[in-house]
Order: structure tokens, then C-alpha cells, then sequence
């Protein structure tokens, strides 16, 4: 009976050569499922059994009859041999690898790589891997995750970063992990060995993120109702809408005041239980609550969340035919504001 394993854990067993018959990595991330289908085509095989050994399928271009007879061979040069299917979820009638994997040849490793979903769990596919290799289902991280996800990946490069940097980099690119650990290694390359930091000075000139005009600071500036601030950030979005795209700033701004809203009902709000109900790391991401808490009374935050939705509407052209997206926000922040 298999046992789902995290991904740490999944990693090191694959690192150590405890190699399973079958793998099922499944999931909304693509980021975690790359990383283990890369892991093992690295330490199933040495580099001189590849060419022989190894079999790389991919879903939309592949049969699951030739699958499974390329499952049922026996290795020719190595001990072993790995069959993946990439972007399994293309693959017709891939719930037919059951009679496969009922009774997997154990000198075959088999990889099923299945993006941007998950198999049918009440399906014998999903049951008989289960009994016979590895599932591992791989989850999208939410947004207050990633500064630790962030901090996390460059600490195991050998980098430092503070948590600033961390949330900015966090509300400029997302929660897409494999965009974000391509920016990272972008920023890895300009470091030296001598002063491997990333700073909020290295992200500003290399990703195009002003640490002074960005969601980070404006949230901030609103929960403290600085009102020349905000103004100040407003127009330079309005001046910068590639790298401040208005839809993006709204999404942040409504997660921010919806939370304002549970924090208000919550009976202890002090800042280690809030930290432990949003489940923040770092005192950074919940010091704006705290203060927002002070200077915006429930009725006027959940006003707030409708003032957000009407702008996103009318970005979106509902009930409104000439206001550009700059002009729309900064009536918004006028509106938050008083």
C-alpha cells in the first residue's frame, strides 16, 4: 500500500535510490510535478543507459498500448528502465493503464506526469497505483505562502533575502512557482559569491518592480490612510500600467479587505493569532491589519469591497464606456480614502 508522500520527503527517497514501480504525480501546481519527473530521469539511469533505457512519452502524441508494451520490455543496458508520460492528462483512454499497473515489471520505473488536475480517485487507476507506487498530489501554493516558498528556495541556494523583498517579489509574479523560480535564478546570476543577498535595490533594477510604488506599498499606505502616498502610487500606475496591471492591484486589494473583514469579527485579534489564522511567517504581513483595524470600522470595509468590485465591473466595460483603468483607480483610492 502506497503512502502519499510530501515533496521534501518524495525528493530525498528519490535522491537515495528507493525507486518505486509506479509514479502518479498529479495536481494543480505544474512547478512540483516537474521537479520529481526531472529528479528521476536524473538518478533513475547514469547518463550511458539513457539512450537505451529510457522512454519519454507525451500524452496528446502517445497510445497507452504503447505504453504498456514499452512498460513490459526488460531493460537493455541497465538494471532498470524508466518510462515517463509527460502531460499525461492528454493521453485517451489512460484509465486502461490499470491492467498495467496491477502488476508493474519491477525492472521498469513508470512516471505519469498528470498536469493541471487530478485521476478520477474512484477509478481503478488511481486505486491500483496506490497499492503498487508513489501518488503524490501537487497543491497550488497560496499567496501567503510564496515569501516562505521565496525565502525557502534561495536559502537552499545558498542566497539571503529579507521578507520585503520576498512580498514584493510575491505581489509582482504571483503564485506561478516555475515563473517565480525563473525570475530567482535570473536574480541568482547577478550575485556574487562575496554578497549573495538579494536586495529590494537588485529586484527594482532587474525585474522592473518599483520598491516605492508597488501593491506592497500602497497597501500599506491605505491601511495607514496615507492619503498623498496612495495618490502618489495611484498615478504611477496610471503612468506605468504594464508593470501594474489594474485587475492585478484589485485582486490584492480585495484579498486585503475581505481579510480586514474577518479580522474585525474575530474576538482575538491579537497579532499571533491572526498570523496563525491567515497563516503568516513573518510580522511584516500582518502589521497593515493591525493598523488598518484601527482606521477603517467594519461597515466601511465591506463598503470598500463593493467600491472594488464596481471598478473591477467597470474596467471590464459594465456600465462604463470612456473611463480609462488609471482614471477608474485613482477614483477608487479617492473613494477608500474618504
Amino acid at each position: 500500500m502506497a503512502k502519499e508522500l510530501g515533496f521534501e520527503e518524495l525528493q530525498e527517497s528519490i535522491q537515495r535510490g528507493d525507486f518505486r514501480p509506479v509514479y502518479l504525480f498529479q495536481g494543480e501546481e505544474a512547478y512540483y510535478i516537474d521537479r520529481l519527473t526531472d529528479l528521476l530521469i536524473e538518478k533513475a539511469l547514469d547518463d550511458s543507459e539513457r539512450d537505451f533505457d529510457q522512454y519519454i512519452f507525451y500524452g496528446m502524441d502517445s497510445e497507452v498500448a504503447t505504453v504498456i508494451n514499452t512498460c513490459k520490455q526488460f531493460p537493455m543496458m541497465a538494471k532498470r528502465q524508466l518510462v515517463v508520460v509527460k502531460e499525461a492528462q492528454g493521453l485517451k483512454n489512460i484509465d486502461d493503464l490499470v491492467y498495467y499497473v496491477k502488476q508493474p515489471v519491477l525492472s521498469t520505473i513508470l512516471v505519469i506526469n498528470f498536469k493541471h488536475g487530478k485521476l478520477d480517485g474512484r477509478k481503478k487507476l488511481s486505486v491500483e497505483i496506490d497499492k503498487t507506487g508513489i501518488v503524490f498530489e501537487s497543491k497550488k501554493l497560496y499567496d501567503n505562502q510564496i515569501p516562505a516558498f521565496i525565502m525557502n528556495y534561495l536559502r537552499k541556494r545558498k542566497v539571503t533575502t529579507d521578507a520585503k523583498s520576498a512580498q514584493l517579489l510575491t505581489e509582482f509574479l504571483g503564485n506561478d512557482l516555475s515563473k517565480l523560480t525563473n525570475e530567482l535564478e535570473k536574480l541568482i546570476l547577478l550575485l556574487s559569491k562575496e554578497n549573495a543577498v538579494i536586495t529590494t535595490d537588485l529586484i527594482e533594477q532587474n525585474i522592473g518592480i518599483s520598491k516605492e510604488y508597488n501593491d506592497f506599498e500602497l497597501q500599506k499606505a491605505l491601511a495607514n490612510k496615507d492619503i498623498l502616498k496612495a495618490n502618489r502610487i495611484a498615478l504611477y500606475f496610471e503612468q506605468n500600467p504594464k508593470n501594474n496591471p489594474l485587475q492585478r492591484t484589485l485582486s490584492n486589494l480585495f484579498t486585503f479587505f475581505s481579510n480586514l473583514m474577518i479580522c474585525h469579527y474575530e474576538k482575538d485579534k491579537s497579532k499571533a493569532h491572526l498570523m496563525t489564522l491567515f497563516g503568516f511567517r513573518f510580522d511584516m504581513q500582518i502589521i497593515d491589519y493591525l493598523t488598518a483595524l484601527k482606521n477603517y470600522k467594519p461597515g466601511k470595509s465591506m463598503q470598500i469591497i463593493s467600491l472594488i468590485r464596481e471598478c473591477d465591473a467597470q474596467s471590464k466595460g459594465v456600465n462604463n464606456v470612456s473611463l480609462p483603468d488609471g482614471m477608474l483607480f485613482k477614483e477608487l483610492i479617492y473613494k477608500i480614502m474618504h
